[in-house]
């Protein structure tokens, strides 16, 4: 079975921001799950199906990395696959705040899972999926920061293609 860690978010969409962490955190443990958050509360651009999809398309050189979507508390996800840790990354200090909430919730509920962080890239550290959207909304130039098939499915969303 292996190591095992976690690597939420929201995708929405993936970024090369998220491919270092995802890279970089498939190096250390054996299994990485890529896990979607089908977030109730907020309305994405492309649905959790989508997500997994374009995850799974632009992750697939890394073998040991699996990607799914999720419902509910981070925890039992974590809890239902085995994960030892939680794998997050920060892009700056503004980060942390509230990283360190969602921390210590998941702690409370379970001691036993850690949650490791792991700075940006640099080259990513300016990078939001949000930013990212509203950039690709007006036709901006976005090849840098997303994978040529993320790029490509923003267009088909925005109808720029």
């Amino acid at each position: 079975m292996g190591r095992i860690a976690v690597c939420p978010g929201s995708f929405d969409p993936i970024t090369y921001g998220h491919l270092d962490i995802i890279e970089r955190a498939s190096k250390i443990f054996d299994t990485v799950y890529v896990s979607v958050l089908k977030n109730s509360s907020k309305e994405g651009l492309f649905t959790p199906g989508e997500r997994v999809e374009l995850i799974r398309q632009v992750s697939e050189r890394y073998p040991n990395v699996e990607v799914r979507s999720f419902n509910g508390l981070l925890i039992d996800f974590c809890e239902e696959v085995g994960a030892e840790a939680i794998v997050r990354g920060l892009r700056a200090v503004s980060d942390f705040e509230y990283e360190m909430q969602l921390t210590s919730m998941n702690r409370k509920l379970n001691s036993s899972i850690e949650t490791i962080y792991m700075m940006t890239n640099n080259n990513y550290s300016f990078i939001s999926s949000s930013i990212v959207k509203e950039v690709a909304k007006y036709g901006g130039k976005i090849e840098d920061v997303v994978p040529p098939l993320v790029e490509e499915a923003l267009k088909r969303k925005f109808n720029l293609l």
